[in-house]
């Protein structure tokens, strides 16, 4: 019982010790642009990217998904576009308009080659398209059969994500589904070998281009590992609290010495890999990590947002981290105005103090400068 004691007291104490640290983080200076896109309105912003020549990237949530009803099967597309925007904010095109995979935007990345790829949580697909925005390669598949749930603006088989989440805030494992582990006596979380994806959070990549793909906004709480030619390698991850284990993943990033950051939200932390899936450390004391990046330049920074709910205007801030966990700074807090964030789900830092927020609650992106 004393032992039980003494260890109760120690995890206060961490918990108190990562509280203070957060709050205790100086505030940054910076400034908030909020109509530097051209295109007035369009939808949940579930991600942003920049490339190498400055443009700029939008994966939004546009509409409802339509349902087309089969003799066995449910097909829902649409809901989602892909907009790019030149260097001074000006409407350029729409990519992939009527692709297979664009139902429910979670997340859009630009890779070192300025090739351009988004994750899908409603099609269970991760697509990449080439710098011009032709398709290039595809990851993933969208299931045999889609249940549809009833409710005005939920996707097929999306749903399940604010129950999922919810689960993973309590540190319960989901209920296994498609792609989902712990079917048949195995370990919650560990999925299915390959691209077989239940809703993707995010993607990123190393040196040699091999791609990491972040399965765990649904019922898998996994890594994905695959070739540059989309050939998989390996993954790791399973349901839990403990080293290397993960709840309910929201984003992924990688390093220049090729370390892997994972956006852990069910356990609010960071957590910290090699290439290889073998555990170093963890980064705390940010609050809940949502939305995750890491800056270019010699030296690298992370940031995270401590994303607002989306009925709650506590939280919103978003931190500044070096690589070896200390806090640099934290700036932002949730609300509608123009240096304010509404449940930010991207960021990108292409350069370490000219960042674009993704604005799931504000409908926006905004450009932020550091000061």
């Amino acid at each position: 019982m004393k032992r039980f004691l003494q260890f109760f007291v120690a995890a206060l104490a961490v918990a108190a010790g990562a509280t203070l640290m957060a709050q205790s983080a100086p505030q940054i200076n910076y400034d908030g642009v909020v109509d530097a896109l051209s295109l007035p309105s369009y939808g949940e912003v579930a991600g942003v990217a920049t490339n190498s020549r400055g443009n700029v990237f939008v994966y939004a949530r546009t509409g409802h998904a339509v349902a087309t009803l089969g003799d066995e099967r449910t097909f829902y597309h649409g809901g989602s576009r892909l907009f790019q925007f030149d260097q001074t904010g000006k409407f350029v095109k729409e990519i992939g308009q009527g692709v297979y995979a664009v139902n429910f935007a979670q997340q859009v990345r630009v890779d070192p080659q300025d090739n351009i790829w988004i994750v899908d949580a409603g099609s269970n697909m991760v697509v990449k398209f080439d710098p011009d925005g032709r398709l290039a390669m595809v990851l993933g598949r969208k299931p045999e059969n889609i249940p549809v749930r009833p409710g005005p603006g939920i996707p097929a088989n999306v749903a399940d994500v604010k129950s999922a989440a919810e689960a993973a805030a309590r540190g319960a494992a989901p209920a296994a589904g498609r792609g989902g582990g712990g079917r048949g006596g195995g370990t919650p979380g560990v999925g299915i070998n390959g691209d077989n994806f239940n809703r993707p959070s995010d993607v990123t990549w190393d040196k040699a281009g091999n791609v990491y793909v972040a399965d765990g906004f649904g019922n898998n709480n996994r890594i994905a590992k695959f070739t540059r030619d989309g050939n998989f390698i390996k993954q790791w991850g399973s349901t839990g609290a403990g080293q290397g284990q993960l709840s309910g993943i929201r984003g992924i990033a990688s390093d220049a010495a090729g370390n892997i950051y994972v956006a852990d939200a069910g356990n609010k932390r960071i957590s910290v890999f090699d290439g290889e899936g073998t555990f170093k450390s963890q980064i705390t004391g940010i609050g809940t990590p949502m939305a995750i990046c890491i800056s270019g330049g010699a030296t690298q920074y992370l940031y995270s947002s401590n994303s607002n709910e989306a009925e709650s205007m506590d939280n919103g801030e978003i931190y500044k981290v070096r690589l070896n966990g200390q806090v640099a700074g934290r700036f932002g807090s949730a609300g509608k105005l123009a240096k304010q964030f509404g449940m930010a789900n991207a960021i990108d830092c292409r350069t370490e103090n000219n960042l674009w927020v993704g604005e799931v609650w504000n409908w926006r992106a905004q450009k932020v400068t550091l000061k």
